[in-house]
């Protein structure tokens, strides 16, 4: 089962190692292996809460989205995306962009080091949101129930979260972005662009969000429709449309992975500013992400494990912070990865603790059952 799985993510780390060294030599290789684990250990979080979304889809689109969408994956947010970032700050055009990156790469670092301000404000907002939603949800399961139980009493109050994700984005731009940045012997106030990027992080996510819930309600409506159809004997138009609602909430898996990726991207440059051997690296990562996203889901581990989900937005939840922090601080990816990694490892651990209890529970349960009444 795991290396049916994982046999793409193995063939792209033989592959993606190769070409790292007949690019720079052994180097490259010690560089591409080093940004793989970094983008593992930061994204460990991201296949979590991606399998919660993609259990709800066929193994045909699993499948999609194992090879289609890392193409986007790797591609998109690992190659183009800090190309693109480099191109709209500087004001440049795209060749003139990735021209920049390969010819001058002390000063592709630098721009991409300028925007990071807006990059960090934008994901920063995304993530925060996802992480407040879950936690002002009312769950039957609850892992830190005296924590959880009060948040989703407060979860009933109408915009809330967006009213919270709003005071944190004030307060980050006039307390982190205000002091002075001294760059080139001039100060540079980041509180607009903190402000005008946070915001549009915020709008991003109520889009995504509110698009995603509408197709997941279509989804349910329509395997509700292709049971009916089933037991009548018709199944054609349900199955399509289930179809199509599942290329949905693919395109929206696409996205979240993509607000998720803005902090391996980052943290990259504190390794390389070679845009090839980061797009190797993290390419590698982003597939072994994905793998474990579909083995966790043909697994049946988040149903095995209830906490893990838990864990993995708690870690989202520090990681929206972490990126609202670097705004004006560097934290850090070795201490970034290990707080995702640390709390999904105490969700485990608690749920196999609950498994436990659970069939003693049930064993002792049978065992008073068969006593024989005297």
């Amino acid at each position: 089962m795991i290396l049916k799985t994982f046999r793409w993510a193995f063939a792209v780390t033989a592959l993606g190692l190769a070409v790292g060294v007949l690019y720079d030599g052994w180097a490259a290789f010690g560089i591409v292996a080093i940004l793989a684990v970094l983008e593992i250990s930061l994204s460990f979080d991201n296949a979590v809460v991606n399998a919660g979304v993609l259990k709800k889809m066929n193994a045909f689109w699993q499948k999609i989205f194992l090879t289609v969408g890392v193409l986007i994956a790797v591609f998109g947010m690992r190659l183009v995306f800090p190309v693109v970032i480099v191109a709209i700050t500087a004001k440049l055009n795209p060749y003139d962009a990735v021209h920049l990156a390969v010819t001058d790469k002390d000063r592709y670092q630098e721009l991409v080091t300028d925007a990071h301000p807006s990059i960090a404000a934008f994901g920063g907002m995304f993530l925060l949101m996802i992480f407040l939603d879950f936690i002002f949800e009312d769950r039957d399961i609850k892992w830190l129930a005296w924590l959880e139980r009060p948040l989703a009493k407060l979860g009933k109050v109408d915009m809330l979260s967006v009213c919270i994700a709003l005071v944190v984005l004030l307060i980050t731009a006039f307390t982190f972005a205000t002091h002075a940045h001294q760059h080139g012997g001039t100060h540079v106030d980041k509180a607009e662009t903190v402000l005008i990027s946070g915001v549009a992080g915020l709008i991003t996510y109520l889009v995504v969000g509110g698009l995603s819930g509408f197709f997941e309600n279509r989804l349910e409506e329509e395997e509700e429709r292709e049971e009916e159809a089933a037991r009548s004997g018709k199944r054609g138009s349900a199955v399509q449309l289930t179809g199509q609602a599942a290329f949905f909430m693919f395109l929206y898996l696409e996205v979240l992975d993509a607000s998720f990726s803005f902090d391996g991207v980052i943290g990259a440059f504190a390794i390389t500013n070679d845009i090839v051997l980061m797009a190797l690296g993290l390419g590698i990562g982003a597939m072994y992400v994905r793998s474990l996203t579909v083995y966790l889901v043909r697994q049946g581990t988040l149903d095995d494990y209830v906490y893990l989900e838990h864990g993995a937005h708690y870690a989202i939840g520090a990681l929206a912070v972490i990126l609202m922090v670097t705004i004006q601080y560097q934290i850090n990816e070795i201490i970034t990865g290990l707080v995702g990694v640390v709390l999904i490892g105490w969700s485990f651990w608690s749920s196999v603790r609950r498994n436990k209890a659970l069939a003693a529970a049930e064993g002792a349960t049978k065992k008073s059952e068969t006593v024989p009444v005297s």
